[in-house]
């Protein structure tokens, strides 16, 4: 039997980052997984980031992850969405080339030197005296006291085209069936659904009627600390191109509605509400003349498209028919059908904050198997699940994240106290602290964080020292120049004349004190970049509001650490209705923070609880 300090089970953006965040951490990593190229492999549409999204991908870099660095590497093309709103609300995303994903994914996980790469089948877990202890593979039994499970759509996968059925958690690659092994440990399973739309030839599409979307000119990346050599040096970006459904294709899906896996009556499970299938768009939207779809490349070297916003479940037929109603689609060859895909996943209530489970002691969950959607929301889990492992197996600090803190956070929280009703998707509006939370301050946020727990390489940590001391620095210099509003207007910048002296951070905040006004007034701004004047204009926007949720923050925190038993029998707790205990007892709450954000829960119900509360930190980890 081999023996490792952490197995982790799949190699898909959870499963990878999982691998490398215990790796880093020093752990004897095992990552098994059914085919040897699978780790980078996009199921789905070939894109990383986005709104909410994107803040993702910047925390997992700030903590050391690898997406930043691997969507660096093979990007086609990378945007900043957003940039008409506030900082706050920026999201990168970058379109990404599928081969070079996997090729950058490979360099960064060869670079981990206690990890490996185990061809096999996971046929079953192994629990001794009531905690996890390994694994039953198909190449024989592996054992760790720390096994993570990244398993995507694999769980229980059945796909779905019109009325065909065919097990498999993608196409041409099984299914697991450790479902029913988590059911017998008593894990709470139930069923959820995805889609993805079929894929197109390039060659068949007609171009020149379409309108094209670039890039942005300055390139915006995820990571602040480089990239590997995997990246497509030296080649231009790729456009994406934009097309429209219209009033014929609708009406054949209409027409056709009852031959859909999702309208005949095969699929019972709950889909993503935020990226439905074009059915669901047809009979949800019935108003609208058209739905937008983003005719997006899959690589340099690779005549796939993928016709984001198509996910279907219809027939073939019918797929050919309704994709060759839309402008530029009208000879296009369908190279592989869109498919609907059921899997099973864990009631994430049954989860520690550290994405234990609280049943099985030593078994960790990342991912779709937790409820969510997205290679993001999958990739910042398994760093999360990845590092706590490695901290249970070779009793390291656990790495704890709260929503005032990071997007991570608020999806942790989210997941563990209120479960899911559908697939969770990451989006800006579910944070409270949203101002604090952008992703061009991830690494002020979390870096430190990372390098007190061992997951940010000693590279990357010399790079964020040096920055932040040239941060430092800037940030002294622009408090220690001030001037006047006359002194201003001596230059020609006109401001209030209220007679008030303000540093020059302070008057940043005013529209008429431009970045090149600010440098004519002030020579000594000729030792501070174009970025990281900008970095610092978007913090002096931000302060007095940021000041303002410093104060929630703290209050929150304060109730966060009044700790509640992890054993607490809510039933026992004087003052508490039926239904308080009922949603107390399901979301296993284990500060009184936590409890006050179940939903329900009243304030009489958290003054019963406070007598049972005290000042110790939780274990979060196991």
């Amino acid at each position: 039997m081999q023996t490792h300090d952490v197995i982790i089970v799949g190699a898909g953006h959870a499963g990878c980052e999982a691998a490398a965040a215990a790796a880093r951490r020093g752990a004897r990593v095992a990552l098994v997984t059914l085919r040897a190229d699978d780790p980078g492999t996009l199921s789905c549409n070939p894109a990383v980031g986005g709104i909410g999204k994107g803040h993702l991908v910047t925390e997992i870099d700030a903590l050391g992850g690898i997406m930043g660095r691997v969507a660096d590497a093979a990007r086609l093309q990378s945007r900043l969405l957003n940039r008409s709103k506030g900082p706050a609300v920026h999201g990168p995303r970058a379109q990404v080339d599928r081969a070079l994903y996997r090729a950058a994914m490979a360099e960064v996980l060869a670079e981990l030197p206690t990890l490996a790469i185990i061809t096999a089948a996971v046929e079953g877990l192994l629990v001794e005296r009531g905690r996890v202890a390994g694994v039953e593979t198909s190449v024989g039994r592996l054992s760790a006291p720390a096994v993570v499970l990244t398993t995507g759509t694999f769980l229980g996968g059945v796909m779905h085209i019109g009325s065909q059925r065919e097990a498999g958690g993608r196409v041409g690659a099984q299914a697991s069936d450790l479902g029913a092994a988590l059911r017998a440990m008593g894990l709470p399973v139930s069923r959820l659904k995805t889609g993805t739309p079929a894929r197109l030839d390039g060659r068949s599409i007609d171009w020149s009627v379409l309108e094209w979307q670039y890039g942005d000119g300055d390139d915006p990346r995820f990571s602040r600390f480089g990239i590997c050599s995997a990246a497509g040096n030296g080649r231009p970006p790729i456009p994406c191109a934009i097309t429209r459904t219209n009033a014929e294709t609708h009406r054949i899906i209409r027409d056709h509605l009852g031959e859909s896996a999702l309208y005949g009556g095969h699929i019972d499970s709950v889909g993503p509400r935020y990226c439905p299938s074009i059915e669901d768009k047809v009979v949800r939207f019935g108003d609208r003349d058209g739905h937008q779809i983003f005719l997006e490349p899959e690589g340099y070297d690779d005549i796939t498209i993928y016709p984001n916003g198509l996910s279907t479940s219809l027939p073939l037929h019918v797929q050919e028919k309704f994709i060759r109603s839309i402008k530029g689609l009208e000879q296009v060859v369908i190279l592989r059908p869109g498919y609907a895909i059921e899997y099973d996943h864990v009631d994430p209530r049954a989860l520690t904050p550290g994405l234990g489970a609280r049943a099985v002691p030593g078994l960790f969950l990342a991912g779709q198997i937790n409820g969510t959607t997205g290679y993001e929301e999958a990739a910042a889990q398994g760093l999360v699940a990845g590092a706590n492992a490695a901290a249970l197996a070779l009793n390291l600090p656990a790495l704890t994240i709260d929503r005032t803190q990071a997007y991570i956070g608020v999806m942790i929280d989210d997941l563990t106290l209120h479960g899911v009703a559908e697939p969770y998707r990451m989006f800006t509006s579910r944070a409270e602290y949203r101002l604090r939370l952008r992703a061009d301050n991830a690494d002020q946020r979390l870096t430190p964080l990372g390098q007190a727990l061992g997951l940010v390489p000693p590279a990357q940590a010399d790079a964020f020292a040096a920055a932040q001391a040239e941060r430092d620095a800037a940030r002294a210099l622009l408090d220690t120049l001030t001037a006047t509003p006359h002194q201003l207007a001596s230059h020609g910048i006109e401001v209030r004349q209220d007679g008030q002296s303000r540093s020059l951070f302070d008057w940043l905040r005013f529209p008429a004190v431009t970045h090149a006004a600010a440098r004519r007034v002030w020579p000594e701004l000729a030792s501070i970049s174009d970025d990281l004047l900008a970095s610092l204009a978007v913090d002096a926007n931000y302060a007095a509001y940021i000041a303002r949720q410093e104060a929630e923050v703290a209050a929150l925190r304060r109730d966060e650490a009044l700790a509640l038993p992890a054993d607490l029998d809510f039933a026992q707790v004087a003052g508490l209705s039926k239904e308080m205990i009922e949603r107390l007892s399901r979301a296993r709450p284990l500060t009184l923070g936590a409890a006050s954000r179940v939903a329900g829960i009243t304030p009489a119900a958290l003054i019963a609880l406070l007598p049972h509360t005290s000042r110790n930190k939780p274990t979060l980890a196991a």
